[in-house]
């Protein structure tokens, strides 16, 4: 599933270059996760202003109302002047004036919303529970270490649930908690002050590394314009199970954690 970073760096591939088109047609495939929430030739004629990200939608700001964009388990999007003729799993296509953005997602599992605004029920249904975005100036400490005190789970599992920091998927979660020395099985209610600390930056810096290196292409992410990322290349303990810790040289373990598997460090990751 994409995460954060793969959700940022498609945002980022191509914002700039759909902002301020207008848009001339909306085509939809097969049925996704939910339905578009309005009829498709509505959204014919209205300007694109922006494209925000909170947490692992993207949020496509129009003159009038917003579209909110799931990738789902494994949607990507492609955006060009020009787009070869749309397949069997490309199942939304956004025509505008300065390219097509296009959907293409096998397991329908991604979605397309429409909504009136961020205030609409159907924005609110969608974004309303999300915790801090970690890459802004709203990643507050004394919230972040608030939050986990109310938590009695692993401390793994309370980062991928999303509603104290939101986009901490699997792999990110894993190689945070190593760069924080915190092994994933511990309560988060009883992960310390300075543990915390060590734990807020490193989310930061977890993930503004991975967007830099265009996310981790596992399977089939791409960003829109084709590049895959590469921060899988320099993973620390994610897909590494019995190899060496980069660090101390301790095989590193993995472990099922909520049906996901979880990597870490025996020597580093304390308990």
């Amino acid at each position: 599933m994409p995460e954060l970073p793969e959700v940022e760096v498609t945002r980022l591939s191509f914002a700039n270059h759909i902002a301020d088109a207008q848009v001339l047609s909306v085509q939809m495939g097969k049925a996704l996760r939910w339905p578009l929430g309005c009829d498709p030739d509505d959204l014919q004629g209205r300007r694109i202003l922006a494209v925000r990200r909170r947490g692992k939608y993207l949020l496509i700001d129009l003159d009038r109302g917003m579209l909110l964009l799931h990738l789902g388990m494994s949607g990507s999007l492609s955006f060009a002047s020009r787009l070869p003729p749309a397949g069997v799993h490309d199942h939304f296509e956004m025509v505008t004036t300065r390219g097509t953005l296009r959907l293409h997602d096998p397991r329908r599992f991604g979605a397309v919303v429409y909504a009136d605004s961020e205030n609409a029920p159907q924005a609110r249904k969608l974004l309303g529970k999300l915790g801090m975005e970690p890459l802004s100036d709203d990643f507050d400490f004394a919230r972040f270490h608030a939050g986990l005190k109310l938590r009695k789970a692993a401390i793994k599992q309370v980062l991928l649930a999303g509603d104290v920091v939101v986009g901490v998927g699997n792999i990110y979660a894993s190689e945070a908690l190593f760069m924080a020395g915190i092994r994933p099985t511990v309560s988060a209610m009883r992960v310390s002050r300075p543990r915390a600390l060590k734990l807020h930056a490193a989310i930061r810096e977890v993930l503004a590394r991975a967007v830099a290196k265009g996310g981790s292409t596992l399977r089939d992410f791409s960003s829109t314009n084709g590049e895959n990322g590469y921060f899988q290349l320099e993973a620390m303990v994610y897909g590494r199970e019995g190899e060496p810790c980069r660090v101390c040289g301790t095989p590193i373990k993995s472990i099922r954690q909520g049906q996901r598997s979880t990597f870490f460090c025996p020597q580093c990751q304390k308990p």
